[in-house]
């Protein structure tokens, strides 16, 4: 189905892969249309509860392949057609999404990650913001979620300095989840998402909606969304089996509905 990703789920799980080894996962457009395939068929789909997004071989993602640039392209019109629509896919998922970074991510790899509702960081795994280093600005929403995670200083230094960040330092700024070692990395990445993938999914969705309409509304009008966010997650099954299994001193088991 895919060429250059790989996608499989497994026990509620979406495993999309970045499958492009030998250019250390670099994008294409090709790529950039797959991933955003991907993760709506993972929205879709019922089975699917949380969704990884890693890359194979040594990198994460190095960001857009330099391969496929020529002078003459016009860099606006490709944000446009291949890297926006593939970032507003994973914006409107409201299914749990990981960024699995098992090492370099670069560029728009950086931004992949970032637009991830949680990033799982190998400690040999780096972060770095390349654009600078051939005279562009962040792109794929770069900015925009660098400044919301670590403030705007922090992120001034990281777009203009262009400097790498190790896993810890990313770690100590608070863009990873949590830093996992060599030894227990692909134990650790798959306790998390089936962790993820057995918690109220209607309600994970519900929690992502409201954090980005807590950024744009004034309280008011926050508190009234809240109010018919609430008002729906109490409608679902995983609530009543929720307060049935507190009621009760057991261990709730959530469905997803």
């Amino acid at each position: 189905m895919f060429e250059t990703i790989q996608y499989n789920v497994h026990g509620g799980v979406a495993w999309l892969t970045l499958n492009r080894p030998r250019k250390l996962n670099a994008f294409i457009a090709q790529m950039n249309h797959e991933i955003k395939s991907a993760i709506k068929d993972a929205s879709l789909d019922v089975n699917v509860r949380c969704i990884v997004i890693t890359g194979e071989g040594r990198a994460f993602c190095s960001g857009q392949d330099l391969a496929e640039v020529d002078e003459h392209m016009d860099h606006g019109q490709v944000l446009r057609e291949h890297y926006a629509p593939m970032i507003k896919q994973i914006m409107q998922c409201e299914k749990p999404i990981i960024a699995a970074v098992n090492g370099i991510a670069a560029g728009a790899g950086f931004s992949l990650a970032l637009a991830c509702d949680f990033r799982l960081v190998s400690e040999k795994a780096s972060f770095v913001n390349a654009f600078i280093h051939v005279g562009l600005i962040p792109d794929s929403g770069n900015l925009y979620f660098l400044s919301k995670l670590i403030g705007q200083a922090k992120a001034t230094e990281l777009a203009i300095l262009g400097e790498k960040i190790s896993a810890l330092e990313a770690e100590h700024l608070g863009l990873a989840t949590k830093v996992i070692s060599l030894d227990t990395w692909e134990k650790e990445v798959k306790e998390f998402a089936v962790h993820l993938a057995a918690m109220p999914t209607k309600a994970i969705g519900l929690i992502k909606r409201y954090l980005k309409l807590a950024n744009d509304l004034p309280l008011n009008e926050y508190l009234e969304k809240e109010a018919e966010g609430q008002r729906i997650a109490g409608t679902t099954e995983d609530h009543r089996h929720g307060v049935q299994a507190f009621l009760e001193k057991q261990k709730p088991i959530f469905i997803g509905n």
